[in-house]
């Protein structure tokens, strides 16, 4: 599957696999910017995306600045519909106590490109009897 991807400016950078099996791709970030602990911006990539059809984009947090800066995608995973042709960016919160200064050039999150299915919608009555019925937060045991 071919995924195309503009620069909107010279200095942006195109998302781009570290490794061969990776199911994400690095977003990285086109500005330079400040978050402050417990806040969150928009950090820009510079670039945008032509999706192939019934496909999304899932912008995801990296594991690594999740881990080591409290750096996450705050609404993760951000979806980018097949017909999204704006700038694709990303919504970082830091999670710390420390102020985090985001380099332009640095990987800032990840794009999984996923299929999707657009279901009929119909109204009716739904069944309860089944073994989980409408057990849920916590049902299964879990404290």
């Amino acid at each position: 599957m071919k995924v195309i991807f503009e620069k909107l400016t010279p200095t942006a950078k195109i998302p781009e696999y570290a490794h061969p099996t990776d199911s994400g791709m690095d977003l990285f970030s086109d500005i330079d910017t400040v978050i402050p602990a417990g806040e969150r911006r928009l950090v820009s990539t510079g670039v945008r995306v032509c999706l192939p059809e019934n496909t999304e984009g899932q912008v995801r947090s990296k594991s690594g600045l999740a881990l080591k800066s409290g750096l996450m995608v705050l609404n993760s995973p951000g979806t980018i519909d097949t017909n999204y042709r704006g700038e694709i960016q990303v919504i970082v919160f830091n999670t710390s106590d420390t102020p985090y200064h985001v380099e332009r050039g640095q990987k800032i999150a990840q794009l999984v490109i996923c299929p999707f299915y657009t279901c009929e919608v119909e109204e009716g009555t739904i069944s309860l009897d089944t073994d989980r019925s409408v057990g849920g937060f916590g049902s299964t045991g879990v404290k």
